[in-house]
C-alpha cells in the first residue's frame, strides 16, 4: 500500500469514526430530550393534580364554614388538626369564585387520588 492510499484509508477511518460518534451523540441527545419532556410533563401533571385536590378541599372547607357555620378553629379540630388555621383560610380562598386563584387553578378529570366529598 502506498503512502497516499494509507493516508486516504486513515482519513476515511477517522471520518467514519467521527460520523459514528456524531450519530451516537445525536441518538443520546434524542433520548435525553424525550426523558426531559417526560420529567416536565409529570411535574405539570402533579401540579395540576395538587391544584385540583386543593380546590376540592377548599370547597369542603367553605361548606364547613358557610353551611355548617363552623369557625376556622373548629374546622381544624374536625380535621384532626392536620390543618392549621392559616391553611384552612388559604383553602377556602382557593374555592372562592371571587378570587383569581380559583380561575387559574387547573381541574383534573377522573383518576385523582385526592377525594373530598363536597356533596353533603
Amino acid at each position: 500500500m502506498g503512502q497516499q492510499s494509507m493516508r486516504q484509508a486513515a482519513r476515511r477511518a477517522a471520518l467514519d469514526a467521527q460520523a459514528k460518534r456524531r450519530r451516537e451523540r445525536a441518538e443520546r441527545d434524542k433520548r435525553i430530550e424525550a426523558l426531559a419532556v417526560d420529567v416536565l410533563t409529570a411535574l405539570e401533571e402533579r401540579k395540576a393534580a395538587i391544584a385540583d385536590c386543593e380546590r376540592r378541599a377548599g370547597l369542603a372547607v367553605r361548606k364547613l364554614t358557610e353551611e355548617e357555620r363552623l369557625a376556622v378553629g373548629e374546622v381544624v379540630q374536625w380535621c384532626g388538626e392536620v390543618l392549621t388555621n392559616r391553611e384552612v383560610r388559604r383553602l377556602a380562598r382557593l374555592a372562592d369564585p371571587q378570587t383569581s386563584e380559583t380561575r387559574m387553578a387547573p381541574v383534573v378529570d377522573g383518576g385523582s387520588d385526592c377525594q373530598v366529598d363536597v356533596q353533603g
